[in-house]
């Protein structure tokens, strides 16, 4: 396979839709990584940090892929990801997991689509076997409830519903309080029966608020509670767990597949709510759905309000592993232009269609391609 020859990065923002409290600027930062082969392929990517979320800033993706990602991928094959990953992980060291795995995505998300484009496949039909249920082709998205009241949610429903919704997913904890957490979960599953609703604390609730408070969520009908603490909490997860009151999913602890398999084995968790770009790209996810679908976990979709390149890589992964459930997606909801430059890719009402060209299958926008700048570059031609 033609090997990496250039890495070229960009900033590039997208204007915000209404407001979400993880952002503190009225636009979704982003950097754009765009990779050439030794035959003048292109493949693009996209990290998605956001400090409020993770500890990765736009600053800080930025200074690491130009002064060591880049040159530390120059050369290599890029649908070799396994390599391409090492080599990351011997720029950029893990601690507990990963080491800035949002930045590292954007590579990764590169090397699929320079690869797809290589031999003419879809990033889906790269990632190899299905886990055991028939691909996608679309995927049905969920709205997010997030509102400080309840005439606030009482909109976001009705705005929701009016574009085809009919699904939500909802944002419980600090700085709300529980019993105004149960009120909202009241109000979603009052105005939408008949949908697939779960709740997501963001890490926010104890361990005592969780234990009160998952019977209570699982009496009202939703369909799971998410991150409901701190990831390092290790027996508070177990207990909540063994308590059995609601499925209990894991996503901000959740980077690569070697903890997962250590969090399985100590049986913290009913599954996950997967963000392709908070575990480092199409790889390390990839490697994570089997380990559900060998332990009969549970896997539910989520996001980092990502727009069109990121999007892709989570539709492309998600009708791949087949999704049974509506993703909790939305960049579509929160970003101008349903997150994408690209008219064909965006969604119709709640549904995200799976690109259908190679590698991403994202057409990139001209305001995209201008202004790269060189991260890294080969001097000398590659041997024969």
């Amino acid at each position: 396979m033609a090997r990496i020859t250039s890495v070229e990065i960009k900033r590039f923002d997208y204007p915000l839709l209404g407001e979400f409290k993880f952002f503190k600027s009225g636009a979704r930062p982003s950097i754009l990584v765009r990779l050439t082969d030794e035959n003048g392929v292109q493949g693009w990517g996209q990290s998605v940090p956001v400090e409020t979320w993770t500890y990765e800033t736009i600053e800080s993706v930025e200074s690491t892929l130009r002064q060591y990602l880049a040159p530390a991928i120059l050369g290599a094959d890029p649908s070799d990801l396994a390599d391409i990953h090492a080599r990351m992980e011997r720029a950029i060291r893990p601690s507990f997991s990963v080491g800035q795995p949002l930045c590292k995505a954007g590579i990764d998300l590169a090397c699929y689509d320079l690869w797809g484009k290589q031999t003419g496949k879809t990033a889906g039909e790269l990632l190899g076997d299905s886990l055991g249920r028939a691909p996608k082709k679309e995927i049905t998205l969920s709205w997010t409830v997030q509102a400080p009241t309840i005439a606030g949610a009482e909109e976001l429903l009705q705005q929701g519903k009016s574009i085809g919704y009919s699904s939500f997913n909802i944002k419980v904890g600090y700085p709300q309080t529980p019993a105004y957490d149960l009120e909202l979960v009241r109000t979603v599953m009052a105005f939408a029966p008949d949908g697939f609703h779960w709740c997501d604390a963001n890490t926010n609730y104890d361990l005592e608020t969780a234990l009160t408070m998952a019977p209570k969520l699982a009496d009202l009908g939703l369909k799971g509670l998410e991150s409901p603490l701190p990831p390092n909490r290790f027996r508070a997860y177990q207990e909540l767990k063994r308590l059995g009151a609601i499925p209990i999913l894991m996503d901000e602890g959740i980077v690569s597949p070697v903890e997962v398999d250590e969090f399985i084995a100590l049986k913290m968790f009913d599954g996950i709510a997967m963000k392709v770009a908070r575990c480092g790209g199409l790889w390390h996810a990839s490697r994570i759905a089997r380990l559900l679908r060998e332990n009969d976990l549970l896997l539910y979709a989520s996001g980092l309000t990502d727009p069109e390149l990121s999007m892709a890589a989570t539709a492309h992964f998600f009708g791949w592993a087949g999704l049974e459930f509506p993703a909790a997606v939305n960049g579509p909801q929160y970003l101008t232009g349903r997150g994408t430059l690209d008219p064909s890719f965006r969604a119709r009402g709640d549904v995200m269609r799976v690109p259908a060209g190679p590698g991403l299958g994202i057409t990139i926008a001209e305001e995209m391609e201008t202004s790269m700048t060189m991260a890294g570059q080969l001097r000398e031609a590659l041997p024969a």
